[in-house]
């Protein structure tokens, strides 16, 4: 089993304040991390004066017992239960590596006297300041002072959790482009040296090599019963001849032994035309269950989706999709339909969904198109994002927005929702002025502020404001 989310703790100290006030700071939050279903470690509190940093000297040996425990922790939490030494603290957290949450404490009407009074207000500020000239990344929230044990310091911890996970797993990580860019769409183009200056590694396979793969696999070849069975238990597959079952379940096998040798994170994939025409299978639902197994996967090849849809599932710890910008709902200026073929998690659906054949394939190549699953999207908050490659950078936004239960007509074919956008023909102009593409990612839940964080303070992203 993964470990849990783990969070060094690091308390101030500064000469002349209350610095008894740290002992009760440490079992405060303990106490907020441990509530929040989080793990932390914390330095032997006897090693320094009250168990907080002070000096240059605490510093350094903070800074040592973070780099022995290093990839043990993902996120530290500076705690300033007083006025702190912006000396000791730099020298402690400027090599962490990882996204640091300044936290202060309040001050309390009754207890302004020398012996309980923090400042801490004030303290926060010496010690930004001294991270932003040091260019050390950190991260406030709202409120600027907030006590480990209210519950606005626990959506704190939840934001910020989100923040780590974005960025630890943003900084370095492989995607698998299976195929070529799908040729009718020069929209899905990618600088793919500009992605590994941002740490992302592009991992390319032909795509008659899957075709190959595919190929050299039998019916009754363990994995591929295996997995037919996984499939079949995924969603409704009562409408599909056997043999293209089959089919999809070769497929599957195949794409995971890519995963599993390469190591791969995330995946594009051509899903058209040639595995229609040479396979005879749609391979949408197998982008579906990737996506809620966890392995991001976007279709078309659109290698950029998979990066804002790896970020949001990061985030958010739930399945994400990448759909087309597809249809104006009537008069509805703030309403859009947001579809893909079939490819959306069912975890963002309503219920199972029904496998399928391809209706736009069915119709020039009956036959072909077996493996849509077909189903609609399910009311939620929602964050809309996506990004694009230009000059070595990677330019990206990100909105909040609401699917509804709106009715779509039955004879709509393919995985749909109706998406409300506040302000949407605003953003519409941005979009297309900024030369994003049609398609933008959906996850579960509002999370722009964690995006932009997580993506402008530590990844050095290129954020694009469309609200």
């Amino acid at each position: 089993m993964a470990r849990k989310m783990t969070f060094a703790l690091a308390f101030c100290n500064r000469g002349f304040m209350p610095g008894e006030l740290i002992y009760e700071a440490r079992e405060d939050m303990i106490k907020a991390v441990t509530d929040a279903g989080y793990d932390y470690i914390a330095m032997n509190p006897e090693l320094t004066r009250y168990g907080g940093i002070e000096t240059r000297d605490e510093g350094l040996l903070y800074a040592k017992w973070l780099k022995e425990h290093e990839g043990q922790y993902d996120g530290v939490i500076f705690s300033m239960p007083i006025f702190a030494d912006e000396n000791g603290a730099i020298t402690a957290l400027q090599d962490a590596g990882v996204p640091i949450l300044m936290q202060a404490y309040p001050d309390e009407i009754g207890k302004m006297d020398f012996a309980h009074r923090r400042d801490a207000f004030c303290g926060k500020f010496s010690v930004t300041d001294v991270f932003t000239q040091y260019q050390v990344p950190f991260t406030v929230l709202k409120p600027h002072v907030v006590h480990p044990l209210s519950t606005k310091f626990q959506e704190n911890l939840r934001d910020f959790a989100a923040i780590c996970r974005v960025v630890n797993g943003m900084k370095r990580f492989t995607i698998g482009c299976i195929g070529a860019r799908t040729t009718a769409f020069k929209t899905t183009r990618f600088d793919e040296i500009g992605l590994q200056k941002n740490g992302i590694t592009v991992e390319s396979f032909d795509l008659s090599e899957l075709v190959y793969k595919v190929g050299l696999k039998k019916d009754d070849d363990p994995e591929v019963t295996a997995k037919k069975e996984v499939l079949e238990n995924y969603t409704d597959f009562s409408k599909v001849p056997e043999d293209k079952k089959n089919t999809l379940a070769k497929i599957s096998v195949v794409i995971d032994e890519y995963v599993k040798e390469y190591h791969l994170d995330a995946l594009a994939i051509r899903c058209w035309n040639e595995m229609e025409q040479i396979l005879r299978v749609c391979p949408c639902v197998l982008l579906s269950e990737l996506n809620d197994r966890g392995i991001v996967t976007s279709c078309e090849i659109d290698l950029t989706s998979a990066i804002s849809m790896r970020a949001m599932a990061l985030a958010s710890e739930r399945p994400t999709a990448v759909l087309d910008w597809n249809n104006n709902y009537g008069e509805e200026e703030n309403k859009v339909i947001l579809f893909h073929c079939g490819s959306t998690a069912q975890g963002l659906m309503v219920g199972k969904g029904t496998v399928t054949a391809h209706k736009m394939f069915e119709k020039t190549d009956a036959g072909s198109g077996w493996g849509t699953n077909e189903g609609r999207i399910r009311p939620m908050k929602t964050t809309i994002s996506n990004c694009l490659t230009v000059d070595g950078k990677i330019k990206i936004y990100a909105s909040e927005a609401e699917f509804t239960d709106d009715p779509i007509e039955e004879s709509y074919f393919g995985c749909a929702g109706v998406c409300e956008i506040a302000d949407m023909e605003e953003k519409m102009l941005k979009l297309a002025k900024g030369g994003f593409k049609h398609h933008t990612c959906v996850g579960v839940g509002h999370m722009k502020s964690i995006l932009k964080e997580a993506m402008t303070n530590y990844l050095g992203y290129d954020w694009v404001e469309i609200d």
